[in-house]
């Protein structure tokens, strides 16, 4: 009751006091604080994705100006060499008003991606979004094979069909390049697992799917109890260490992301800034009122 209790506070709070919080997820709202985090992570040998913060636009208008500051973004980080790719967030782009509109300007992202030979990952959002944002992946692989990933998220009971049925575009030269996840937005039980241990099975039988088929995984999970099965399931298919990589979020369960990476794993760290962060850290508290005991944490407990 609490911790939704502070949820729904939050939004009405001080920005400064919600920054408390924040700050340790974030790396800030400039580009200048995404090159600063990134090259902290690139120095310790973690590759980063960077994502400006921003979703769910209301007018094109929107659309256009992000779409102009992702491609200043791409030239920034490459400049600067950082070593990492980049994510986005289709409703960003104005997926939910002009479909059309949406494809283009990410269409115009992936080329800029293409042109330096880097990487962009489509996340997925909430499920109206969810048979759009896959059909935007396939038409963007189809024409830029090796430079597009997708994020699937396993507490959606779709996932493993959705697998299945993308198996026609995965080959064995370009194997298809998933973020697996288990899913933050809140979803009604029909289309959604609700219980963690049926949410944590779904996701190893999922990732178990993409190993036995030659998938290329981007294991996202600060859960101890999936980095462990995933640690079984690379050694049952005897995996190349180039055949996946452990991804986390900036800021969460650093000793966990140590431990894997002193073990040899490969690891990516996901890198959010912008001036949108609050309305990104009140929407990701409502979404999972959990994480209001991190909040008390940060400001009662300064270190």
């Amino acid at each position: 009751m609490i911790n939704k209790l502070i949820a729904r506070l939050l939004p009405y709070m001080p920005k400064k006091l919600v920054w408390l919080f924040s700050k340790k997820y974030i790396a800030g709202e400039t580009i200048e604080d995404a090159i600063r985090v990134s090259k902290q992570l690139n120095a310790q040998g973690i590759m980063v994705t960077i994502d400006l913060l921003g979703e769910f636009i209301t007018q094109l208008e929107e659309a256009e100006k992000n779409r102009n500051a992702y491609l200043e973004i791409i030239d920034r980080m490459q400049k600067e060499n950082i070593n990492g790719n980049y994510s986005l967030k289709p409703t960003m782009f104005g997926l939910l008003l002009d479909k059309e509109v949406c494809y283009r300007n990410i269409r115009m992202i992936v080329q800029k991606v293409v042109s330096y030979d880097t990487f962009v990952r489509v996340d997925m959002e909430d499920s109206q979004c969810t048979d759009m944002e896959i059909d935007l992946f396939r038409a963007l692989k189809k024409e830029f094979p090796k430079n597009v990933g997708l994020v699937i998220q396993s507490y959606m009971r779709r996932t493993l069909k959705d697998l299945k049925n993308m198996t026609d575009i995965n080959t064995r030269e370009i194997p298809l390049n998933f973020r697996l996840c288990k899913g933050i937005y809140v979803e009604p039980e029909a289309i959604a697992f609700k219980k963690y241990q049926e949410i944590n099975d779904h996701y190893l039988e999922d990732l178990e799917y993409m190993f036995q088929n030659k998938m290329y995984a981007g294991i996202a999970t600060h859960d101890k109890p999936l980095v462990e099965g995933a640690y079984q399931l690379i050694e049952k298919y005897h995996l190349p260490k180039d055949g996946y990589e452990f991804q986390m979020l900036y800021g969460v369960t650093p000793e966990l992301r140590r431990s894997i990476i002193e073990k040899g794993h490969a690891m990516r760290v996901y890198v959010p800034f912008g001036k949108q962060w609050f309305g990104y850290s009140t929407r990701r508290l409502k979404e999972n009122p959990k994480m209001a005991s991190h909040i008390i944490k940060a400001i009662f407990i300064r270190k």
